[in-house]
Order: C-alpha cells, then structure tokens, then sequence
C-alpha cells in the first residue's frame, strides 16, 4: 500500500500577495517536488516567489 502525503505550493507577487495556493498529493518528496515544478512551469509562476513544503514543513522547493 503507497502512503499518500499532502504537499503545499504557493506563490506569491513581489509585494507578498497571494497569487496561487494549492494542495498536492505524492507518495514521495521527489515525486511532489516533479508535479510542484510542473504546475509552477504550467502557469507561468517559475520566476515568482514561491515554495513547496512537505507534511512536516520541510521546504522542496523555494524561489524568492
């Protein structure tokens, strides 16, 4: 049985507002951090600040 977690992504305007904010499902980190990549690159929000933070708060990904 493959344990899904939830991962949050968020992305930010350079003046702190909140322009994306999403929950996805991995069963492992490097997993979540593909699918974060994919959505972040599907909308155009690469250059923008943003992160990707595991369950327990660990950041996979971040851009500032």
């Amino acid at each position: 049985m493959i344990l899904v977690k939830f991962y949050k992504l968020t992305a930010f305007e350079p003046k702190g507002e909140l322009i994306m904010d999403d929950t996805l499902e991995a069963a492992t980190d490097e997993e979540a951090k593909v699918k974060g990549h994919a959505i972040l690159e599907e909308k155009n929000l690469l250059e923008k600040t943003h992160r990707l933070a595991s369950p327990k708060g660990k950041l996979l990904l971040f851009h500032s």
